[in-house]
């Protein structure tokens, strides 16, 4: 009931605001019904049982000569990613009334139809179903980036569009293949899919196939060049649903699909992803330092984080796993406030350049205040969210191999020097003309920070909640690799 429900109510609100032109009922239909999405998403979490693996289990049947059914479920690992999406959109829409949106109707109903989708990837527990709601996802967010980007949008989306289709190609070509290795009567269920019968060689193909379709929606090193335009060129709530919730189903495929089906091609080359993740850790970092503007600096800041989530994943450790499910939330929410706090910066000093923005905090205090706590989270100060994840990555790395950890271990140097570099740049020393006539941010624009802010101290001081809610499924993960 509750799974049914949660995918539902975003989709029931979407088709009402598609209907609507009236601009305060579109809000209202909107932000209300995010909001009771998010209530029903903590009552699930009230419910939930650590003791059990698959829980709130909805199954439809569909194609029945096919035995494929519209299966879906929850387990600690997806009901934190689920949490993690009816957490941020509803600030995702409240901080968009502040914009004046051309077509509020599309917009809104967009985003309500990307929250159903992102719920159906994260709890869908058929590969076909999975398969079906990753491609819808896609189809909401090139329609918010072509519409209401900024410069060069079509041709910029248009590349985001061709590579994240590409890759879903791969991963349904692989189902596909899967479907026929699975046990008699054939099933894309996921417990099915575990137990195709596959051929090391087998393995290693269908490894290939997946690890392209989920490195491209991540991204992984060499297969990022689309993300820092897009997320540039995306409206501030575009950017903020790529990187706050999206790319998540990137890494979610990795430790929901690659690491059960494949545990032999993982052994044989396991190593090449985590030395691409590394790689990409480190060369995001040295690009990030020299970008001045803001947001393209988060977008490659972003790269170098998700290198080392996925970079835990590869080590097959329970400690690399523990530390991605919580950096995976972590990462979400950091990166959801900075870019709030960008587009507060931009809205006042109507550009992003980092050398034309100089000592704000005067006039901006508060503004100030949000940035520090936001950005000590990013760089993973100790009893902030970033922290726990960073430390557990590094943790299992070093299991590994030492040396990798030590190399992993620069995106905390790199990311407090371009973090700060851009804190000391933009807040501190003397206000320019622009700067003295900025205002603070107004108690409505601190509402979606607050929460984000709670979050980041939160699971900085209390991280057990989260660590002990995916255990069980994490350790299930580990007994089907080994």
């Amino acid at each position: 009931m509750i799974t049914g429900i949660l995918l539902l109510l975003p989709l029931l609100c979407s088709l009402i605001i598609f209907s609507l032109k009236n601009e305060k009922w579109i809000h209202l239909i909107s932000i209300a019904g995010s909001v009771i999405e998010f209530l029903v998403s903590l009552y699930g979490l009230f419910l939930y049982s650590t003791q059990c693996h698959c829980q709130f289990i909805l199954n439809i049947g569909w194609i029945e000569t096919l035995h494929v059914n519209l299966r879906f479920g929850v387990d600690g690992i997806s009901i934190l990613l689920i949490l993690l999406t009816t957490f941020l959109t509803p600030l995702i829409i409240f901080f968009s009334f502040g914009h004046a949106y051309s077509k509020p109707s599309a917009f809104y109903g967009l985003i309500m139809l990307m929250e159903m989708a992102f719920i159906g990837v994260f709890s869908a527990f058929d590969g076909l179903v999975f398969y079906i709601f990753w491609e819808l996802a896609l189809i909401p967010a090139y329609f918010i980036c072509a519409i209401w980007g900024g410069n060069d949008r079509i041709r910029i989306t248009f590349k985001f569009f061709i590579y994240t289709f590409t890759g879903s190609l791969f991963m349904l070509v692989s189902l596909l293949y899967l479907y026929f290795r699975t046990p008699a009567p054939h099933s894309f269920e996921i417990i099915y899919l575990y137990a195709a019968h596959l051929t090391p060689k087998e393995q290693g193909w269908i490894f290939l196939a997946f690890f392209l379709a989920f490195a491209i929606k991540i991204p992984i090193f060499p297969f990022h060049t689309w993300q820092p335009d897009t997320y540039t060129i995306a409206p501030a709530a575009g950017t903020m649903l790529l990187a706050g919730i999206m790319l998540k189903m990137g890494t979610y495929g990795l430790i929901r699909f690659i690491l059960p089906i494949c545990p032999i091609a993982l052994k044989e080359w396991g190593w090449l992803a985590l030395a691409l993740s590394i790689t990409g850790i480190i060369y995001a970092s040295v690009i990030a330092i020299r970008q001045m503007d803001m947001k393209r600096l988060i977008a490659y800041a972003s790269i170098s984080h998700v290198g080392l989530i996925s970079a835990g994943i590869f080590t097959l450790t329970q400690k690399g796993l523990e530390g991605a499910t919580i950096q995976m939330i972590s990462h979400g929410i950091n990166i959801t406030g900075l870019l709030i706090i960008i587009s507060l910066i931009e809205k006042r000093m109507k550009t992003r350049e980092i050398f034309r923005i100089e000592g704000m905090a005067t006039r901006a205090p508060w503004l100030a205040a949000f940035f520090m706590i936001l950005l000590l989270g990013s760089i993973g100060i100790p009893f902030t969210n970033g922290f726990i994840g960073e430390f557990l990555l590094l943790f299992g790395i070093s299991e590994v191999n030492i040396w990798l950890a030590a190399l992993a271990g620069l995106t905390i140097i790199f990311s407090a020097v371009y973090m700060l570099w851009m804190y000391q740049r933009t807040m501190l020393g003397n206000p320019n003309e622009i700067s003295q006539r900025v205002s603070d941010i107004s108690l409505t624009e601190t509402i979606p920070l607050i929460p984000i802010v709670i979050m980041v101290i939160w699971i900085g001081v209390f991280p057990n909640f989260f660590l002990h809610m995916a255990e069980p499924a994490i350790r299930e993960i580990m007994n089907l690799i080994h």
